[in-house]
């Protein structure tokens, strides 16, 4: 009864996880139509606004915390495989969390609150449903470690999260101290597309639903590409808008294709 019970509740959460990609999909169309208006796109009148750092923190502080907690609240056994896949969830959002808001150079700047709680309902429900499923759903073992999907992800999660880090290593440093304005990017990727920090973001969480083989995790990087990949070509766009100089051999997220 256990067993038949256990594969009803993943029935069903499989289902609510399918319902959720299928939003996904919808608003990837809607942010090719309008740019969610933080960063270099921010608008005033979106509401209140709040300073841009505190937003960063606060919108990424839920993804850091739910999905750890769920995971080690549940009952499933705490097996190697999961032990690591949430550490490289908790090292990827301890930089986005604590660390990348402390470097950005974006004193005075600000965004919409709107923008804020709209992320945090995203990480909310994103790294719920990732927490839920390593803690109460998934049955690693021992054996998965040597499997190629669980190898292979992790390499390409953690070239992913090095090409972001160093991406946005370039652009922090774009800028001396005191300085506000935009400059061309150079360096790195930057050589191909105009956003190797998302590029690098994306092929993160691609590794990650790799690694896991698991719908949930298949869902988390289809919301990231949907979301990411607009926003790179909203920040492509403005680049040839803003340099007349800019190089026009660079792609905007994924070199030699887009």
């Amino acid at each position: 009864m256990e067993i038949i019970l256990k594969e009803m509740e993943g029935s069903l959460f499989n289902n609510i996880v399918v319902v959720w990609m299928s939003i996904a999909l919808m608003i990837f169309f809607v942010n090719l139509k309008i740019k969610a208006p933080y960063g270099r796109h921010t608008k005033n009148s979106w509401g209140p606004m709040i300073d841009n750092r505190l937003g960063w923190v606060l919108m990424e502080l839920p993804a850091l915390v739910i999905c750890p907690m769920l995971y080690w609240l549940g009952p499933n056994e705490k097996e190697i495989a999961g032990i690591i896949i949430i550490l490289l969830w908790i090292v990827h959002y301890f930089n986005r969390t604590l660390v990348f808001p402390l470097r950005i150079r974006t004193r005075g700047k600000k965004m919409p609150l709107v923008i804020m709680l709209s992320a945090v309902f995203f990480n909310l429900i994103n790294g719920g449903i990732c927490g839920y499923y390593l803690g109460w759903i998934s049955a690693y073992t021992l054996d998965w470690i040597y499997s190629l999907p669980f190898i292979s992800g992790i390499f390409i999660f953690l070239f992913g999260f090095f090409l972001n880090i160093h991406s946005d290593n370039i652009l922090i440093h774009l800028r001396k101290p005191g300085e506000t304005n935009y400059k061309i990017p150079t360096g790195g990727f930057f050589k191909w597309i105009s956003c190797p920090n998302l590029f690098g973001e994306i092929i993160e969480w691609f590794g990650f639903a790799i690694l896991c083989w698991a719908l949930p995790c298949l869902s988390f990087f289809i919301w990231t590409f949907c979301n990411l990949v607009p926003r790179a070509l909203a920040h492509h766009k403005w680049y040839h808008g803003k340099f007349e100089n800019y190089p026009m051999e660079r792609k905007a997220v994924f070199p030699f294709l887009l």
